[in-house]
């Protein structure tokens, strides 16, 4: 079969590599749809440190073609897409519920051969049935829908909150559908792009501005949720946590970046600040979530390139043009 291959750091082709055989418990997907990340950047810069030569590729959706021994409720012909986390089910955090930290935490497409080819293997339990309402390349949309989905748990969003969102691209808007659906009172937005912006507020964002400074809020926000992963922007979110605020690290940043935090405020405005890591427990919720229409493929789908124009996409998506890139490794089925 036909892949995409990083194969050293900074290096990314398509080759030809052997179908994948589904072990026991696994089934293989015929992949038809796979998002770009800014996940898959970093694996290219040599950061998450994974095995080199990797197949990325996290989120997808597909048709099962074959079954691996032991697998049921899972049929050849289901269109499926599926949850990359991969757990141990065995080390201290996994033992307390906290998958997602899993000492020796991979996914499909980090660690292990992902979606980015015609066929994958993946276990069968991380498959989840699609309904028939859902075009199969749009489910691919499933996988960061349900990071959103963690990123809100993690928030306990109340009712009638006034959030800040830095960041009008795919994650932002992603986080503005969630805190309309958990019914905050105002949704505002920041970013430095003024067509992502327009986007922002067609989505139904409150307000839209390039920085806080043109906003108005006095008593800062309930909520303020960095999808960038700038430092920059980082550090400009801290300073607009209001008093019983929560400041919330969604963007994936460079493990360089910093960002200066005020102890004392931090103290005397009794405010919270907490990450989100991946999936945990949200991969389903998101897929029914998902089937409600609660976004709009449409929208968040700008750009969509065949197997062979991996590197291609890859560039487009770290130009920063449009919103989810996506790649087709098949003919949707």
């Amino acid at each position: 079969m036909r892949a995409a291959v990083i194969s050293e750091v900074g290096k990314v082709g398509i080759e030809d590599v052997d179908d994948p055989t589904p072990a026991a418990g696994e089934v293989v997907v015929k992949v038809a749809a796979v998002g770009l990340c800014g996940t898959d950047l970093h694996i290219l810069q040599g950061e998450f440190a994974p095995t080199l030569p990797i197949i990325p590729g996290h989120e997808f959706a597909g048709t099962v073609v074959s079954l691996g021994a032991g697998v049921a409720g899972i049929r050849e012909g289901d269109r499926v897409a599926v949850d990359p986390s991969l757990y141990c089910h065995e080390c201290h955090y996994c033992r307390l519920g906290k998958n997602n930290l899993c000492l020796r935490w991979g996914a499909i497409g980090v660690t292990k051969p992902g979606g980015a080819a015609e066929y994958v293997a993946v276990p069968a339990a991380n498959c989840v049935a699609l309904a028939d309402t859902i075009t199969l390349a749009d489910a691919a949309l499933i996988e960061p829908l349900s990071c959103a989905v963690r990123g809100y748990d993690v928030l306990r969003s109340q009712l009638g909150s006034h959030v800040l969102i830095y960041g009008a691209g795919t994650m932002g808007l992603m986080m503005l559908k969630l805190a309309q659906r958990t019914g905050a009172v105002s949704v505002d937005m920041i970013d430095l792009n003024t067509d992502r912006l327009a986007l922002a507020r067609a989505q139904g964002a409150s307000a839209v501005a390039a920085s806080a400074d043109e906003l108005s809020q006095p008593y800062g926000w309930d909520l303020v949720i960095d999808a960038t992963g700038n430092a920059a922007a980082i550090q400009a979110g801290l300073g607009q946590v209001g008093a019983g605020g929560t400041f919330l690290q969604f963007g994936v940043a460079d493990y360089a970046a910093r960002a200066t935090i005020e102890p004392y405020r931090i103290y005397n405005k009794e405010i919270t600040i907490t990450g989100s890591m991946a999936v945990l427990h949200s991969y389903e919720r998101a897929a029914e979530l998902f089937a409600t229409g609660v976004l709009d493929p449409g929208v968040f789908i700008t750009d969509r390139y065949p197997l062979e124009q991996y590197g291609q996409a890859l560039e487009a998506f770290r130009a920063g043009g449009g919103l989810k890139t996506q790649v087709l490794p098949t003919a949707a089925g």
